[in-house]
């Protein structure tokens, strides 16, 4: 037997496809592609901001009015619906860290809890920076 039939007779570890698809898998996809897009996306955006706070007003305007786009509120939205929805994540797996929540009605429960909530805030928040803006 050669080294390479060798390697294909050991067997796969488990894969995607072999595991049922359930809100836990879900959440941690989300809180991995979350955490991602927040280093990606955000990370360059408040470095961008902190840039133009201490580049002056030109440079400040130009940020402000980028962001105050359409396009800017549609990113600002999106990354304040990936930091709500890596931050309960975050503190669901804080739960399970310190041995609460395994109990499989439990843990199913907070799984699909924790993106909703992230929705629930993320609207909060957005509805009220309209509400105050007076949009």
């Amino acid at each position: 037997m050669s080294q390479r039939d060798h390697h294909s007779a050991r067997p796969l570890s488990p894969h995607l496809q072999v595991w049922r698809w359930g809100p836990h898998m879900l959440v941690s996809i989300l809180h991995r592609a979350t955490g991602d897009g927040m280093a990606l996306v955000g990370l360059p955006l408040l470095v961008w901001w902190l840039a133009a706070l201490a580049s002056g007003p030109d440079a400040y305007a130009t940020f402000l009015a980028v962001m105050g786009s359409v396009p800017g509120y549609i990113v600002l939205f999106g990354l304040s619906w990936a930091f709500f929805t890596h931050m309960m994540s975050g503190l669901r797996h804080f739960v399970l860290d310190i041995g609460a929540g395994y109990d499989l009605d439990v843990n199913r429960f907070w799984s699909i809890a924790s993106p909703v909530i992230a929705i629930m805030l993320t609207l909060a928040l957005w509805s009220y920076l309209l509400l105050a803006k007076g949009i």
